[in-house]
């Protein structure tokens, strides 16, 4: 395990086993690791954002599509059972009676 590590390590960091080392310019290779660095250091943080408000991202999506379903199943009961709205509690009409 030690070993693939730091296989890992120079392969990405060491000047002389990278693949930048075909890059002859040092000035020009050393910016495209930082570039490269800043790109790695920005896609983490916006995973690790991910992941850690994914749980919300979750809740909302469960949510919506919970009103989603809601609204066709009263559409169609609607629809279908128009009876199933009617109330018998309420005001009653003049003229009414039990």
């Amino acid at each position: 395990m030690k070993q693939m590590v730091l296989s890992g390590w120079n392969f990405i960091f060491n000047a002389e086993v990278s693949p930048l080392r075909h890059i002859k310019d040092v000035s020009l290779r050393h910016y495209v690791l930082q570039a490269l660095g800043f790109m790695w250091a920005a896609a983490s943080s916006v995973a690790l954002g991910s992941y850690t408000l994914g749980f919300a991202s979750i809740i909302g999506h469960t949510v919506l599509i919970g009103a989603a379903a809601i609204t066709v199943a009263t559409y169609t009961a609607a629809t279908v059972k128009p009876d199933f709205f009617k109330s018998n509690s309420g005001r009653r009409r003049d003229g009414e009676h039990e």
